[in-house]
């Protein structure tokens, strides 16, 4: 299916626990443990032209999340996608992102949750942001802290606080993005991003644990990498090893963005460098491959 259309002008459509509503509508119940606990998980796809980049594997994924806090999928994988080219098919964009989340459902205020509750099931269709030619040719900045998140960043929790903190903490700073480190200094991913480095002509990125989501586009940067004859380490790194040329960053709304100076400093150059721009190209491509 494609669409071009764009609903500037029209209002958006969700759905929300089986009804399909416009936008300013989409309301839970104050006592739903997603915004009362931050008890729930979610997924960001995008879709361009119809197209959905890798949504099984954000299906599987979202699977995961929802066993890992002890929620049963309220629905199944099939009738998931089918929610999801049906919301998609009510806000056509060019190039979307689709929202699913999922909470335990809305019961009395206790930390233990009560049983025979309804899960809450939201989905949205908007706009997928993208980066300008102008912040291309210049490259993302980025600060750096030490990880204050929970220990269990594997599953894709709405509870999303410590990484608000480090995004206003970076807005404060003038740039991009915050990236978390670990105790002994490793580049651990992003408030919202994963990060690599080119060291030696390698892309390097830490890897998967409790302390970094394994990011859908993250897999296809590592993928895409790896058919093109790069070099791929999955290993703990920090930013002033020897070798270093290139820092960049992966996510669902960046794709591929170089990332050119941190807490201040250049990376190599200071300039978006050529294994971070042939990745972005490539990857950009095999989104846009069946579109």
């Amino acid at each position: 299916m494609s669409h071009s259309k764009t609903y500037d002008n029209e209002p958006l459509t969700a759905w929300v626990n089986g009804r399909f509503v416009p936008l300013p509508e989409a309301t839970v119940h104050i006592e739903d443990r997603g915004f009362q606990f931050a008890d729930g998980v979610y997924e960001v796809i995008a879709c361009v032209n119809g197209h959905f980049l890798d949504l099984q594997a954000h299906l599987e994924r979202l699977e995961r999340s929802c066993a890992a806090i002890r929620l049963d999928m309220p629905m199944s994988r099939s009738e998931m996608q089918q929610l999801v080219e049906e919301i998609y098919a009510r806000n056509p964009f060019r190039r979307a992102m689709i929202y699913i989340q999922i909470t335990r459902g809305a019961g009395p205020r206790a930390h233990y949750p009560a049983t025979g509750m309804q899960p809450t099931v939201v989905l949205t269709s908007r706009a997928l942001p993208q980066p300008s030619s102008e912040r291309l040719a210049v490259g993302y900045t980025a600060i750096t802290r030490p990880d204050i998140r929970w220990k269990h960043c594997e599953i894709k929790s709405i509870a999303l606080l410590a990484s608000i903190m480090g995004k206003q903490e970076a807005h404060d700073a003038g740039v991009d993005e915050t990236f978390w480190l670990d105790d002994e200094g490793h580049v651990l991913e992003g408030c919202s991003t994963n990060a690599f480095a080119v060291i030696d002509g390698k892309l390097v990125t830490h890897p998967l644990d409790h302390q970094v989501l394994g990011g859908i586009t993250r897999d296809l940067v590592l993928r895409t990498a790896r058919n093109h004859q790069i070099t791929v380490e999955e290993r703990p790194w920090r930013l002033h090893e020897a070798g270093l040329t290139e820092c960049m960053l992966s996510s669902t709304t960046n794709a591929v963005m170089p990332v050119c100076r941190i807490d201040g400093q250049p990376i190599g150059d200071g300039k978006p460098g050529r294994i971070a721009l042939q990745l972005r190209q490539m990857v950009i491509a095999a989104l846009e491959a069946d579109a």
